[in-house]
């Protein structure tokens, strides 16, 4: 697939440990695939309606008041809260939040939160640039 290559093409910096890459558009959604360190870790959703801006975030891991578990969430998203990565299978799952499947939203709950224990600060990087 052409955007593995795109990706593994791509310099990293030391600031940014992931990449969120939008790689298809859909009426409405929009797929993507979650990077860290140049390697493919799992693919995601948003909603078209509500797309997180493309920026660079800094990502931690709290209790979500609404799911009552441990989730990742998006830092100083502009003009919003509450941005987290959570499992999903519908655009209508999220007014905002990046899905992930289950197995995916435990992976990642895990690895941002051993960066954070580690005291490394995590950061996201999302491009809208469409991927093929």
């Amino acid at each position: 697939m052409a955007y593995y290559k795109l990706i593994r093409e791509q310099r990293q910096g030391k600031a940014v440990q992931g990449h969120l890459y939008r790689t298809s558009h859909y009426y409405n959604h929009r797929t993507g695939l979650y990077t860290e360190r140049l390697e493919p870790i799992c693919e995601t959703m948003e909603n078209a309606d509500y797309l997180v801006p493309a920026l660079i975030y800094k990502v931690v891991v709290t209790m979500s008041p609404k799911f009552k578990r441990l989730l990742p969430i998006l830092e100083q998203v502009p003009g919003r809260s509450g941005i987290r990565f959570h499992r999903g299978t519908k655009p209508g799952h999220s007014k905002g939040c990046i899905l992930v499947s289950p197995e995916d939203e435990q992976s990642l709950t895990a690895r941002f939160l051993a960066e954070q224990n580690s005291h490394e600060e995590c950061r996201l990087e999302i491009t809208t640039k469409l991927i093929f």
